[in-house]
């Protein structure tokens, strides 16, 4: 009989191994937007365990709209059902209405588009607040696993912003997991080369596999009613990402239509979008090219500048097909 020591095993899926020992866990959009919906069958399923689950955004919205109860830092707001704004795009506000009529914590804190610097300084003020061990920053897609010299990057300036900002953090436990494999190929992303920065975090230890959520889970029908209840409030931008992971979890395949939003372009909604892929965020960190370029950044116009000088200098990696 071989001796196991790894802390991981078949039987009990990473993603949530590294997170058995996680009393106050952090589930963030890393993206922006609607990101942090990619994170909400992970933190129900942790819910259900007993966790204490508190949940993040980078937001795109106007957050200095909203009115100034909420904010409880200079970076940080505190998004309630009672959070107010005129903004017309509010997915944190959406998502804490839809918490609260599903009666869960109903609390989503969202930050403002910021620099590595200031963005590290809102998530070190949750840390301290709520006394976090834990972080997980999901990707609604899987361009945060870019390196940096892939033939095309995606959307990473909020990505990399967050992975750079929590990287410094003295958290136990951070963490990288993407919902919807396969979905950034419409922003250039060459998922074979994605597929090849898997194996190479495998090979450093930082890949702690693939992880399904069954379409039949409660998870998964909560989900799929969370961005229902989204696309139904934010009608003039639904989420395209989230619209396609919710198909494949109801079973979709292909062509799926579900918003006006993706006319005149391709789908290809498979099984592989309700998947989770998750890696060591520090990991994936150390693997990024060009993070210390936008380390001293305060503000995102700046990570924007720096990220495209790099771009403008990196030799790019070859895109290959999909063999099969």
């Amino acid at each position: 009989m071989v001796a196991v020591t790894d802390p991981f095993s078949l039987a009990v899926p990473p993603l949530f191994a590294a997170l058995s020992t996680a009393r106050r866990v952090l589930i963030a959009g890393a993206g922006g937007g609607f990101d942090i919906y990619a994170g909400l069958p992970l933190a129900l399923a942790l819910r259900a365990a007993g966790t204490e689950v508190h949940l993040a955004s980078l937001s795109f919205s106007e957050l200095e709209l909203v009115d100034r109860e909420s904010w409880i830092s200079d970076h940080v707001v505190e998004v309630t059902p009672a959070s107010t704004s005129p903004d017309w795009y509010f997915p944190e506000g959406t998502l804490s209405r839809w918490l609260a009529a599903n009666d869960m914590p109903s609390t989503v804190y969202a930050f403002p588009p910021l620099g590595v610097q200031t963005l590290r300084d809102a998530y070190r003020f949750l840390v301290d607040r709520l006394s976090l061990d834990a972080i997980v920053l999901v990707d609604g897609g899987t361009d945060i696993l870019c390196r940096g010299d892939e033939n095309g990057v995606g959307t990473p300036v909020e990505d990399i912003t967050s992975l750079a900002a929590v990287t410094a953090l003295d958290v136990p436990v951070k963490l990288v997991t993407c919902l919807g494999f396969g979905i950034d190929a419409y922003h250039g992303v060459n998922h074979v080369q994605v597929l090849e920065n898997l194996a190479a975090l495998d090979r450093d230890g930082g890949y702690l596999g693939a992880l399904s959520i069954p379409g039949g889970s409660r998870q998964a029908v909560l989900y799929r009613d969370a961005v229902a209840h989204a696309a139904k409030n934010t009608p003039d931008r639904p989420s395209i990402v989230n619209g396609q992971i919710a198909a494949a979890l109801a079973g979709e395949f292909g062509d799926v239509r579900f918003t006006r939003r993706t006319s005149g372009s391709q789908l290809f909604v498979n099984p592989l979008m309700a998947m989770y892929f998750t890696v060591d965020l520090d990991k994936l960190a150390a693997r990024c090219l060009y993070l210390d370029r936008i380390e001293n950044t305060v503000g995102r116009r700046q990570v924007i500048t720096r990220i495209e000088a790099f771009r403008d200098e990196v030799t790019t990696r070859i895109p290959k097909a999909y063999p099969h």
